[in-house]
């Protein structure tokens, strides 16, 4: 999950080597806190938060094969 994350974060936005992807691990659960440069957090929420909830959804179908929930915040 953290690599499919990273992957479209850097393809996002115009820093990609300022992307960092933390993964915090627990039962049934998975959180990743995805931190971009301050001039890309823009590209990344998207109008209205669209391409978050984009990237949320993505990285959702992708967990449901493992049975894991995942929650993906965005940190300044």
């Amino acid at each position: 999950m953290k690599d499919l994350l990273e992957f479209i974060a850097k393809s996002l936005v115009d820093y990609p080597d300022d992307v960092e992807v933390k993964q915090i691990e627990g039962e049934r659960s998975l959180i990743l806190e995805l931190k971009v440069a301050p001039d890309d957090m823009g590209k990344v929420i998207g109008k209205q938060g669209r391409i978050a909830k984009a990237i949320r959804t993505v990285v959702n179908a992708a967990a449901v094969k493992e049975n894991k929930r995942v929650i993906v915040e965005i940190i300044q």
